[in-house]
Order: structure tokens, then sequence, then C-alpha cells
């Protein structure tokens, strides 16, 4: 069949006017927000993206940008995840943490930003040159060659749950100024939360309360906060960077700590290599066990924040000398508690 040259001009104009349509509808969907109307939200890396998850519920589509075993610290954005960023409906990051997602928050156009450092103001907890004990207290006028913001302060505060907490309430907040239509369900999501963290930091007061030995070392300064809620000290092999080399100074002062205190364990991590702390565990006959800073979980359909924290417990109440029954009747008295821990023999 010919079709007429006005019908075919007709048509090419039909095709234009849709084709503009859809590329109208589709950059105004909230970029990679679902057909379904979820809220678009980008997390930074896991402790952002578990809030976000378990706060946001069925009304989120989350997106991570930090993939599971990839170390945060050393992320490179691709372009397509810039592009997300500068999409999304909502924010949920660190600010100094990661400084390719800093640039990338920075250049987009999203109204609703959480930033977990305006919820909870950083402490410094690197230690001066010379000085192996983390008391949780700050400390200045040093340079350890870590990649952080000095200013910025040690970036970790998802591992004490009471600052986490008011991270989760910044976030349930946010997200309900983006989505009033589901507010309530993000109140309710972010007290159901709260309640588990809260639980979860009366397990830890429980734990370590009666551990004979106070001293933990590990090969990261990711534990400050931890430390300073528990009554604990940390002495850290390295700084918040836990790809900087320590100095010899440092090694025989660590040493020289965990001689002191009657350490029996040197913790290492999940994501990063734990050479240093098997050297300094073989130079003093001691033993190493896991002390995740949960970054990252590799299997989150095996582990979350809240089984990874109890497994912590768990390893600390061991190398302290604790009561292992004390946070276990806690837990079991909220119905929270940790039947996913891990034992440490």
């Amino acid at each position: 069949m010919m079709i007429r040259r006005g019908a075919r001009s007709t048509l090419a104009l039909t095709a234009t006017a849709l084709a503009a349509a859809l590329t109208l509808t589709a950059c105004g969907d909230g970029g990679d927000q679902g057909p379904d109307g979820r809220l678009n939200v980008v997390a930074s890396f896991y402790p952002m993206e578990f809030l976000a998850t378990k706060i946001g519920g069925e009304h989120v589509k989350v997106t991570g940008l930090t993939a599971a075993g990839v170390e945060p610290h050393d992320l490179e954005l691709t372009a397509k995840q810039v592009g997300r960023v500068q999409k999304a409906d909502a924010i949920v990051y660190l600010k100094g943490l990661q400084p390719t997602v800093d640039k990338a928050v920075a250049g987009s156009e999203a109204k609703h930003k959480v930033d977990a450092t305006a919820a909870v103001p950083l402490e410094d907890h690197n230690l001066p040159e010379g000085h192996a004990e983390g008391d949780g207290h700050d400390h200045e006028g040093h340079d350890d060659g870590h990649h952080h913001d000095e200013a910025a302060g040690d970036p970790h505060i998802w591992l004490d749950p009471t600052r986490y907490a008011a991270v989760a309430r910044s976030v349930g907040a946010e997200f309900a100024a983006a989505d009033p239509e589901h507010a309530e369900d993000y109140r309710r999501n972010t007290d159901d939360l709260v309640g588990r963290l809260t639980a979860l930091d009366q397990e830890f007061k429980d734990g370590l309360k009666d551990a004979p030995n106070r001293t933990f070392v590990t090969s990261h300064a990711a534990f400050g906060y931890l430390a300073e809620a528990y009554g604990l000290t940390q002495v850290s092999i390295n700084g918040v960077d836990p790809e900087s080399e320590p100095t010899p100074a440092r090694m025989a002062d660590v040493q020289k700590a965990a001689k002191e205190n009657g350490v029996t364990t040197i913790f290492f991590e999940t994501l990063a290599s734990p050479r240093l702390a098997e050297t300094v565990a073989k130079d003093l006959g001691l033993r190493t066990a896991v002390l995740d800073p949960l970054e990252g979980v590799k299997d989150q359909a095996e582990d979350d924040y809240l089984t990874v924290m109890r497994q912590n417990l768990t390893a600390l109440q061991t190398a302290l000398g604790a009561n292992t029954n004390a946070s276990a009747n806690a837990g079991a008295s909220t119905g929270t508690g940790p039947a996913a821990t891990t034992p440490t023999s």
C-alpha cells in the first residue's frame, strides 16, 4: 500500500511526539525509580544501605554503591554509578569516608540527602606517634599517614549502636519528607530498628561489663566508638585507614601494650590483609580472631548488621574473658538473641 507524502509527514510527527513524551516521562520518574513508584535511594556503602533498606521497606528501591567484598575506603565510582547518584530521589552517605562519593553527591540535584555525620559528629580516634593505647579520647597533633580528612575524624560511628540509631532516625525523617504518603510506615520502621539497636546496645553492656581484661588489639583503628561506649581500650596497629603502614615504633608500642595488659588475641578483619595482625600474634605467641568493622557484608542473605555485631560481641567476650551467658540471656529476653552468632572456640 502506498502512503501519501502528507500521511508520511503526519506519521513522522506522531512518532517524534511519542518519542519526546517517552523521554519526558523517563526524565520525570526519579531516574532509576521503577514504575511501581518506589523511592529511588542510593546508599554509599553497607551500613548506610542497611539503614535505607530496613527503614524504607517496600517503599524504596535501594542501590548500594560499594559491592560486597570491596573495601569502601578504596571505592572509585563508575560513570554509571555517578549517574545513579545524580538521578536519585534520596541519598544516604557518610561524608569524608569516600571522596568519590562526596564529589558525586555534591553534583547531584537530589533534594533529600542524609549525611550520617550531620546526625553524629565525628571524634578523632587516631593515635599520636609513640602512643599505642586507644582510650576513646581525642588525640591531636599527629600524622599517621591515613587518607581521611583530619578534621572529619573517625568515620566508624555505626559500630556504636546508639550513634547508629541516631543516624537511623535521620534517615527515617528524610524518607518521610521525600515520600509523605508513606511517612507513617517510615516512622514505624525507624522505631522498630531503633528498638533493635537499643537492645543490641544492652547486650553489649551486659556481655562486657564483667570482662576482667578491658584492652583489645586490632589491626585497624575502627573500634574507637565501640571501645568508648563499653569502657574498653582499643590498641590499633594501623590508624583508621586499614592500608596505612605502621612505623617500627608503633609496632613496638603495640607489642608492649599487649604484654602489659595480658592480651590474648590479636584481631584482624574481613576486608583487609591479616598480615600485620598475624605478625604481631606470632611474635607474642598469641592467637588471632576476626573483629569485623562492618564496612561490608560478603553475603547479605546470610548475615546483616545485627548478626555480625553479635559475632563481634562473642569474639570480644572470648578475648577479654567475659561471661558469655550474660549477653545470651539479654538477647533471649528481647527476642533478638544471638541465634545467628558464630561462637569463637
